[in-house]
């Protein structure tokens, strides 16, 4: 029997860190009263999913067949710039996420799945271990995008010349033909 974290809609979902920058870990967090679900994930797996909630939402809109309102932006009331949850336990690592839309709750659908299990693998009637699914409103799925991209942006300031990610320390940068600097 797998083990299914649903939560439809959940209390709280987002995106966030422990660590530094330059050695963060980044966590999916989904909260609903006491019960807390962390999972982690690599940065690109949260912008991915992030830029993709944005358009799946940008393409309900284009469509017209919501019947209720999804909104452009994150709306100001649902914005959270809280830290996580503590303590943050990680209950598994995201592979595979997939995402769709439910038009009849109209509720974005985030489906995680640990490394190493593929929903085309499932397909073939075999249950996950473990999957964290997630039912968003509209509202909720625009603050997590824009949470993820506030997260995401939090961490070493970029380079102006390679675009490689700045130390404290500077780097090496490549257009500076091996000298180090220091600018942010």
């Amino acid at each position: 029997m797998p083990i299914v974290h649903g939560f439809d809609p959940p209390e709280r979902f987002v995106a966030g860190t422990v660590g530094e920058p330059g050695s963060r870990t980044f966590f999916l967090q989904a909260t609903e009263g006491v019960r807390v679900v962390s999972v982690a994930l690599e940065k690109q797996q949260v912008v991915a999913l992030a830029q993709r909630v944005d358009e799946l939402l940008d393409e309900v809109i284009a469509d017209g067949s919501a019947s209720g309102v999804v909104p452009a932006i994150a709306p100001f009331e649902l914005a959270d710039n809280d830290p996580l949850s503590q303590p943050v336990e990680e209950e598994f690592r995201a592979g595979t996420m997939t995402l769709s839309w439910d038009p009849e709750d109209e509720r974005v659908v985030i489906e995680v799945f640990p490394v190493g299990e593929e929903p085309a693998e499932l397909a073939s009637g075999e249950d996950p271990a473990e999957l964290l699914l997630v039912r968003l409103t509209p509202g909720q799925a625009r603050a997590f995008v824009q949470r993820s991209e506030a997260v995401v942006g939090a961490g070493r300031p970029s380079c102006p010349f390679c675009g490689q990610p700045i130390d404290p320390a500077g780097h090496l940068c490549v257009r500076a033909n091996g000298f180090k600097r220091r600018d942010p």
